[in-house]
């Protein structure tokens, strides 16, 4: 349904649009997963369309959810995105903009330009787009949950991951900050999953993310905090 639901905290009970970035792996496909079986609406987008169809087909009543090849690098992908989620299903209940990428552990001098554009680009200027085209939408209702992945590493420091970093960092500013210019019954929080067994905690940590959560675990918690959030929790840099 669209976001016509009062958000007071019913958690599973009422049914909502979930929308979804990076939704072809890690803890987006297992968020998604999750939504689905209790029942949810999701609609997810990621750059591999042949995820995006693999993950729909395993949902349960897969015509039921929307999926949609977009990168959210790019403004006018996200623009197009916004457009079509409207004209299909409405104004998302819950935003959660998971996408995100990590660079290669490295100190920052040997970190190539383009590397650290890549990281920015994704964590910091795709949110900013995934704001920019779906806050206008919600504002006329004054409903809206919008979920932005933090990390640990935005509210502290690790060395040779400098830039990841430095845009978790960046999502908390944003979410705070974006918070404060949105009207009461919405709400913009920054979100710490924790430490999950991912493609990107391997890339740091190498075989020892094995000894971590596994996504589909991290999500029963996840959806259970994320379904419950009202517009009290705007503003907040929350834990899963």
């Amino acid at each position: 349904m669209a976001a016509t639901t009062p958000f007071n905290g019913i958690g599973k009970s009422v049914s909502r649009t979930v929308l979804i970035t990076g939704v072809s792996r890690g803890l987006g496909r297992a968020l998604a997963q999750e939504l689905a079986k209790r029942g949810h609406t999701v609609i997810g987008c990621s750059r591999t369309q042949d995820k995006l169809t693999s993950l729909q087909s395993e949902l349960p009543n897969p015509d039921h959810h929307l999926f949609l090849n977009v990168d959210i690098r790019s403004n006018s992908s996200v623009e197009e995105l916004a457009r079509l989620v409207v004209e299909k299903k409405g104004v998302p209940d819950i935003i959660v903009n998971n996408a995100g990428t990590i660079n290669k552990n490295n100190k920052i001098w040997d970190v190539s330009p383009e590397e650290f554009d890549t990281v920015i680009d994704t964590n910091v200027k795709g949110i900013a787009n995934m704001l920019r085209h779906f806050i206008p939408l919600m504002i006329p209702i004054k409903q809206g949950i919008i979920v932005n992945m933090s990390s640990g590493w935005g509210r502290s420091g690790a060395a040779l991951v400098a830039p990841y970093c430095a845009s978790k960092w960046a999502v908390e500013g944003l979410s705070r900050s974006v918070a404060k210019e949105v009207p009461d019954g919405m709400a913009i929080v920054a979100l710490n999953p924790g430490v999950i067994n991912t493609d990107m905690l391997t890339s740091c940590f190498g075989t020892s993310a094995a000894s971590y959560q596994p996504p589909d675990a991290w999500a029963l918690k996840a959806a259970t905090t994320i379904l419950n959030l009202t517009g009290a929790d705007n503003g907040a840099s929350l834990t899963v």
